[in-house]
């Protein structure tokens, strides 16, 4: 392994874009501790300190704590993520945006401009939503009628727009994709608290930590680049006055198409009626009893919806019939399946069969550590180490932040990171 760092950092490109990417990451963990103007960072601080099941408390973690102190960078890239996602969901249902994804780089680079432009509202609405709640809390003592309250929205809107320009700045002239690095960035910032736990835990802690983390890592990986290939053959046609030979290839289905994706929309789901519990005290009884992380009724809601959002998402992202068309239009055909409408129905077959395991992966690995905490006597933040989202989102990144270093490294003729 140092010997592939080593020949890594010979190369001089490879040096300048990995050297580059961490001074981006730095700039960001920088921008996360300065507090927005006008804003109390330990009033903001308090207020937090008791949001650990709801909303707020998840997208803390996503903004790596700088939320909680209500600094410059406070919104951290989701509005850009939530934007992505809703713009992938609308090219379903709104024809032009399908239109434009089939133009290729020039439909997708308008695609992109939507999602920068959705991205700017979305922020500026969570800024103001985020101000007006902590203004209500008592955690900001600004008046909403002021300047000072504006000014704050227009700063954490603006940091938005600047970790969206850093991020694809990082994906132009560093290592990997950009955005993926700064949500990856913010989930290790929680890190030091998890590791503190551990040293300070108990002797059954300290000794099967290190086993669990490593086995559910391990699981992680195996599930994430587990899929099913099914062979395609293209036949021998004319293009102009040629002959194109055909040739075999396969086609891959990842057990996990959806990503960690379901697991954010269920979290959030689960989430919302602690936040709104806040606001009518009459149903505190219920929201304490059923939708506690460590309840039971609460683990299998969650596993369910987290299935259900995993059909849900793969069949968003993977069209059975579109993909039978661009196989039948360039004279693909899958051996012993008919082209045309019996591809589009065996690749459906397949596909629901393999998203099962998938989905039942997905929701073993989000309610893991609400699991250890109850049954297995793990400290919180131990426990939220080692699943949900953030195992996810650190094994994936990192896995594609090799593969990124793997291409470049084998094209200079050096051996690359991955066996």
């Amino acid at each position: 392994m140092f010997s592939w760092l080593a020949n890594a950092w010979r190369v001089p490109e490879l040096r300048k874009r990995v050297l580059f990417t961490a001074l981006i990451l730095g700039l960001y963990r920088l921008g996360a501790w300065i507090p927005a103007p006008g804003v109390d960072s330990q009033s903001i601080k308090n207020y937090f300190s008791g949001q650990g099941g709801t909303i707020l408390g998840l997208l803390n973690i996503f903004s790596g704590g700088a939320l909680s102190q209500f600094s410059l960078f406070a919104l951290g890239i989701m509005p850009y993520v939530t934007a992505s996602i809703i713009l992938q969901l609308l090219t379903v249902v709104i024809p032009s945006l399908e239109a434009l994804q089939k133009e290729g780089e020039a439909g997708y680079a308008k695609i992109n401009q939507y999602t920068r432009y959705l991205t700017v509202a979305l922020a500026a609405a969570q800024a103001t939503g985020y101000a007006y709640l902590f203004q209500r809390q008592g955690a900001l003592n600004v008046s909403i009628t002021s300047g000072r309250f504006v000014l704050i929205i227009v700063t954490l809107t603006a940091g938005t727009t600047l970790l969206m320009w850093m991020g694809e700045l990082i994906t132009k002239r560093g290592i990997g994709n950009g955005i993926s690095l700064l949500i990856f960035a913010s989930i290790l910032t929680s890190a030091p608290a998890g590791i503190t736990a551990w040293y300070n835990g108990g002797p059954m802690e300290k000794l099967f930590f290190p086993l669990i983390a490593l086995g559910i890592v391990v699981a992680v990986v195996f599930m994430q680049e587990g899929q099913r290939r099914i062979p395609i053959q293209y036949a021998k046609r004319m293009v102009g006055r040629r002959m194109t030979a055909g040739g075999t290839t396969y086609l891959p289905l990842r057990v996990n198409m959806a990503g960690v994706i379901p697991i954010i929309f269920a979290a959030a789901v689960m989430a919302f009626p602690p936040t709104i519990g806040q606001y009518f005290p009459q149903t505190q009884g219920f929201v304490n009893r059923h939708f506690q992380p460590s309840s039971l009724s609460y683990l299998l809601l969650e596993a369910s919806l987290i299935i259900i959002f995993t059909y849900f998402y793969t069949a968003v992202q993977f069209n059975p019939v579109d993909q039978a068309d661009n196989l039948r239009k360039y004279g693909g055909y899958v051996p012993g399946i008919r082209p045309g409408p019996p591809t589009a129905q065996y690749f459906d077959r397949v596909l629901t069969r393999l998203t099962l395991p998938g989905s039942i992966y997905l929701a073993i690995v989000a309610i893991l550590p609400s699991i250890f905490i109850r049954y297995g006597g793990f400290s919180q933040a131990n426990s939220r180490a080692l699943g949900g989202t953030s195992v996810l989102i650190v094994v994936g990144v990192a896995l594609d932040t090799m593969r990124q270093m793997e291409s470049q490294m084998m094209m200079r003729s050096y051996e690359g990171f991955l066996k």
